[in-house]
């Protein structure tokens, strides 16, 4: 027997079920799929991970119903400080400092802890009646066909449905399966995560220290806590991971410096080696890549999480609206539409991010000079700090309707 329905969904992360929600508020009904078990999200406990909510994921959160109990557990960025330098040296002369007061649009973002976005996302999908979630469930094969496209699970079950997206990571077996290749590069980096808890409070404030080994990220979260991003080399984060937790935090201060106070960790620690993959196209055969799946960046930016979103709510617009319109939302033009809609502006994320990272880390004496004298021109010209807010913002561009906070 086949399990019928209109969009099947590997993936059951972020942008898998964001995704189910989107098209089950615009009436379209789907199957998640995840080869592992169900996340752990009944458990309080803060593990360090928190993602940057930009203001157009906060709207596509608030048209979807979800903000309004997300956003006590959220700490608003209201401003941005980005320098250059070396750990224990301080910053170089010229920054950028960046306002939340300069646009219209309130903060520039949020920053949430995983485990509270992730528990509303399974919620709301667990209570919808279109939302069908299926954990433990890895797909062996997948055949596209006339009219829809078929998966096999490992148990041997069949579901059936008008089309595939793939939102399984960079190594997306929904991609691979689809004959859809990949291209990228490592950068010789690797990223540690961590929280920390600190002395004075860091009043909403998120910096961005850039180093010659990579960049250092603080992260606001709730109370007097901040997330750490700190890029180094792959073979000196491979030898600062090793450390307990005091040989780490005594590498950390003389990069993290003391404008917070006494610092101490919080959570657990992560690390994970850094690279550029873009998948050669978002679609095949109804087939369509949505987050990592179509594209993973360097996140020295926090616009990952952000960049699927984006994909997220562009295709459910655009599958939504194929289907009210009486077309075949798997069919090659509806598919192309979501293609042309989210290419220009992945690759030039992937590029823009890229460039920042081989810009920044590098420690050249004419390349920092040249780069700090780029920071000062910015911070000297309002128009043009004004666009870097709105840009990181997520408030520019042709906004697909979730991100303008309207329903589809």
């Amino acid at each position: 027997m086949v399990q019928e329905t209109e969009v099947i969904v590997v993936g059951g992360g972020l942008n898998g079920p964001l995704l189910a929600l989107a098209l089950a508020s615009g009436g379209v009904r789907s199957v998640v799929l995840d080869a592992g078990p169900r996340a752990r999200v009944e458990d309080p406990g803060f593990d360090g991970r928190a993602y940057a909510l930009a203001v157009g994921a906060r709207r596509m959160l608030g048209a979807l119903g979800l903000w309004d109990a997300l956003e006590p557990q959220a700490e608003a960025i209201l401003e941005m400080k980005i320098s250059d330098g070396r750990a224990g040296e301080g910053a170089a002369p010229f920054w950028l400092h960046f306002d939340h007061a300069e646009i219209e649009e309130g903060p520039m973002g949020h920053f949430l802890e995983d485990r509270f976005l992730r528990r509303a996302l399974l919620d709301a999908a667990e209570a919808s009646e279109r939302v069908v979630l299926e954990w433990q469930a890895p797909v062996v094969s997948q055949t596209a066909r006339p009219g829809g496209i078929e998966v096999t699970l490992a148990d041997g079950r069949r579901i059936a449905g008008r089309v595939l997206v793939g939102c399984d990571g960079r190594a997306s077996g929904t991609a691979s399966r689809a004959g859809i290749g990949r291209i990228g590069w490592g950068y010789g980096q690797t990223a540690l995560v961590a929280a920390v808890a600190h002395a004075r409070p860091h009043r909403g404030i998120a910096h961005q220290f850039f180093m010659p080994e990579g960049p250092l990220a603080i992260l606001p979260l709730p109370g007097n806590r901040s997330s750490i991003v700190w890029t180094e080399t792959e073979a000196r984060a491979a030898a600062i991971a090793e450390l307990d937790d005091a040989g780490f935090l005594g590498v950390l201060r003389p990069r993290f410096g003391d404008f917070l106070g006494p610092i101490a960790l919080e959570g657990r620690r992560y690390s994970y080696p850094l690279s550029l993959s873009l998948a050669e196209s978002l679609v095949a055969e109804r087939v369509a890549l949505a987050g990592d799946a179509a594209h993973g960046i360097h996140p020295l930016a926090g616009q990952g999480l952000n960049l699927g979103l984006r994909d997220v709510a562009a295709l459910a617009e655009v599958l939504v609206a194929a289907r009210r319109q009486g077309r075949d939302i798997g069919g090659a033009d509806v598919l192309a539409e979501y293609a042309r809609w989210r290419r220009f502006d992945a690759a030039l994320l992937a590029v823009a991010t890229d460039g920042f990272n081989r810009l920044f880390s590098n420690d050249n004496p004419l390349v920092r000079l040249g780069r700090d004298i780029g920071m000062g021109i910015v911070a000297g010209v309002p128009a043009l700090r004004r666009a870097f807010v709105r840009e990181a913002a997520g408030v520019t561009g042709d906004l697909p309707r979730l991100l303008r906070g309207r329903r589809l």
